[in-house]
């Protein structure tokens, strides 16, 4: 089972023009700054944060339980002008997870309603004995096929551009993805075979004139397998194996 937290900004969007429209490069700072502490506060309990909207974030939390989730919002309250809420889900896939992490917080209520403030609805926690599986997966080559070669916007025009295709693929069989910087893209990846992330791998190949690889690690937290990807993508890179996927766990 994979859990995934569902974390949501309260309010957010009648605050950023209460009493009147905030400055643009302040909000962009208090969203980049958010998404900085809510990843080391996570990291900390051996999860992963997410950025997706940034008023949205998405965190895989195997092994972080209720009490820890409440003193993280604490910790926000403390040091922002602002509260958030949370819906945590389990599933055998994250797809499934956050779609029962997603329907804890709207129980909460509204993203712009005033009432809501710091809910905190856990719909189940994952056993401590399951794993997590997380995907790091990148561009082969991206220095000397774009970067180098195209202006900074082209390139990142292609980058995203695989992004949405692999978000499009990847939900088809249960998984997510999420841009992490650079060429690179984490998935979580849970009941997902290496033959089936293979398989998507080259359709979304075809699709944006790429070639992509992946590591996959397999732990009880989502830190500890992202950490295991790395190495597997790594091994990829050095050409250890000749595969575009390798597990580690």
């Amino acid at each position: 089972m994979i859990q995934v937290t569902l974390i949501q900004i309260d309010n957010y969007g009648p605050w950023t023009v209460t009493p009147g429209p905030r400055a643009e490069p302040d909000l962009q700072t208090l969203q980049s700054r958010l998404y900085g502490d809510l990843e080391r506060e996570f990291g900390a309990r051996g999860g992963i944060v997410f950025f997706n909207r940034f008023d949205n974030l998405i965190a895989i939390s195997n092994g972080i339980n209720y009490d820890e989730h409440l003193l993280i919002q604490q910790s926000i309250r403390n040091r922002y002008p602002i509260t958030i809420s949370m819906g945590v889900g389990c599933g055998e896939t994250a797809i499934e997870a956050q779609k029962i992490a997603t329907e804890m917080i709207q129980k909460g209520g509204g993203a712009q309603s005033e009432e809501r403030c710091e809910v905190l609805n856990i719909d189940s926690l994952a056993p401590d004995d399951d794993e997590v599986m997380i995907a790091h997966i990148d561009i082969d080559d991206i220095t000397t096929t774009l970067t180098d070669i195209e202006t900074a916007y082209d390139t990142s025009k292609i980058v995203y551009h695989v992004l949405l295709s692999l978000m499009d693929e990847l939900s088809d069989i249960g998984a997510m993805c999420f841009f992490i910087g650079g060429d690179n893209y984490m998935a979580p990846v849970n009941g997902i075979n290496k033959d089936q992330l293979r398989d998507t791998l080259k359709i979304v190949d075809k699709k944006t004139d790429v070639h992509l690889k992946a590591g996959i690690g397999v732990a009880k937290t989502a830190g500890r397998a992202a950490d295991l990807a790395d190495i597997g993508l790594e091994k990829i890179r050095a050409d250890i194996t000749d595969d575009s996927v390798l597990i580690v766990q």
